[in-house]
């Protein structure tokens, strides 16, 4: 996806919290939930994804979710609420977050140069004055199309995945691909500031996100890579390419069904919709005691002044923030409002064609919360 794509995604998906809300169906009886009709009217899209999780999630916890949809198109394996799902670019917020615990930990600090970051790099003078949180806040300057291997190189590099991410820091030492200081929405960004938690930590990002984000809020079905498996060890839903009103399901074992493992710190993280709640909770401030301060999650989701694009997440109007993530055979969308403790969060297995049905439902399950 390009960067143009890519921002315009973004402010659309933050764009639809000024839409007005759907009005809710009313039929005799009991009141049917009108999240769960929300959910039901986006499986009748014309572009709606074989399978959709959905959940309400508010600084307390989990306040309601559900799923709609098969395991693979075609079938009739029905998705549950054990499946795990591809996160994919909502990865970087985590990574971002990792990051914070560091700096918490007296292992990094806020406004490390990135000479201090790469101490073995010749950084070019270009880039003398930024940050790691300008790496996180895509503002390096870094360009996937100059600065990133293609899909099938980095597929086909057996170095350990520390030792290629360490090599992307040449990058830093020519002079920049694009303006310095600017947004630029770029993977290259992500995967450098994994590279250098991997050496501040001493081993790959991947355990360190483990160790620092998944182990302390108690997410337990995740992992990196296409999901094989759901959190009992069953069958799992699949990723689908789609063309048009075909959409092909992708086994989880083929090597193109994800991202290179190069690109764990900005997108290819797995886990199951509760896990994900947790996450989204902590971001709320409702995460356990200790696992980051006020001033941490503030820096995390608050963008510099002018800016419309924090650490990991994108602001909206009103005070919300956003992110969406895709590796084209999945797709993720959270949207939350931090001010009021509460977010939505909308998970598919149908691809960047399905967003014309999950963003929408992500803003009509944030506007029910509010009238809740």
């Amino acid at each position: 996806m390009s960067d143009l794509s890519r921002r315009r995604l973004i402010a659309a998906t933050l764009a639809t919290l000024t839409a007005p809300a759907a009005a809710h169906a009313r039929t005799p009886g009991p009141a049917p939930d009108p999240r769960s009709e929300a959910l039901d009217q986006a499986m009748t899209h014309d572009q709606a994804p074989p399978a959709v999780a959905a959940a309400v999630v508010t600084s307390g916890g989990q306040a309601w979710a559900d799923v709609r949809g098969v395991r693979r198109r075609g079938q009739t394996d029905a998705v549950t609420l054990d499946d795990r799902w591809h996160l994919g670019s909502n990865t970087k917020a985590m990574t971002a977050a990792v990051w914070a615990r560091l700096v918490e930990q007296g292992q990094a600090r806020w406004g490390m140069p990135l000479a201090e970051a790469f101490p073995q790099t010749p950084v070019h003078e270009a880039f003398a004055a930024l940050t790691v949180e300008d790496l996180l806040r895509h503002k390096a300057g870094l360009s996937d199309r100059t600065d990133f291997p293609l899909p099938l190189v980095a597929r086909a590099d057996t170095r350990p995945v520390v030792e290629q991410r360490a090599a992307l820091a040449q990058a830093l030492t020519r002079p920049p691909a694009g303006p310095v200081g600017t947004f630029a929405y770029g993977n290259v960004n992500y995967v450098l500031a994994g590279a250098v938690i991997e050496r501040i930590a001493g081993r790959p990002c991947e355990e360190v996100v483990a160790a620092e984000l998944f182990s302390p809020l108690g997410i337990g079905s995740a992992g990196f890579g296409a999901p094989r498996t759901n959190v009992s060890g069953g069958p799992n839903a699949w990723g689908h390419h789609v063309q048009g009103q075909a959409a092909t399901p992708i086994d989880p074992e083929l090597p193109y069904a994800d991202n290179a493992p190069l690109m764990a710190p900005a997108g290819t993280a797995h886990m199951a919709l509760a896990d994900y709640g947790r996450f989204v909770q902590a971001m709320l401030g409702g995460g356990p005691a200790g696992w980051l301060s006020a001033d941490s999650l503030s820096r995390l989701i608050t963008p510099l002044d002018g800016d419309a694009y924090a650490l990991g997440w994108s602001l909206g109007p009103n005070g919300a923030i956003a992110h969406e993530g895709s590796n084209t055979l999945w797709h993720a969308v959270v949207i939350a409002q931090p001010d009021r403790g509460r977010a939505s969060i909308v998970l598919s297995n149908g691809g960047m064609a399905g967003r014309s049905a999950t963003v929408p439902l992500a803003q009509r399950l944030l506007l029910d919360a509010a009238d809740a």
